[in-house]
């Protein structure tokens, strides 16, 4: 699970298996979750986050979008099955 970004408290990351999906990033802290698609970004689901707090990551996301996007592609690029 690599982290990719740390912002504001918020951990930016990637599992390992999930290349067979679309390009996204998963989003947790204080226990709480949350899962971005990347392209378009838009917010796949949230577990414990309230609509202020997703809306907040929602913009970090776009913001970072093409850093995230490019972190997708080098990750996955060299590890693959």
């Amino acid at each position: 699970m690599p982290t990719v970004l740390r912002i504001d408290g918020y951990r930016f990351f990637f599992y390992s298996d999930d290349q067979n999906e679309p390009p996204h990033v998963h989003v947790s802290s204080g226990g709480k979750k949350a899962k971005f698609w990347l392209d378009p970004v838009e917010l796949a689901r949230t577990t414990g986050y309230t609509m202020v707090e997703v809306n907040r990551i929602w913009r970090i996301v776009l913001d970072n979008a093409e850093l995230l996007r490019e972190r997708w592609d080098e990750f996955y690029r060299t590890h693959q099955p």
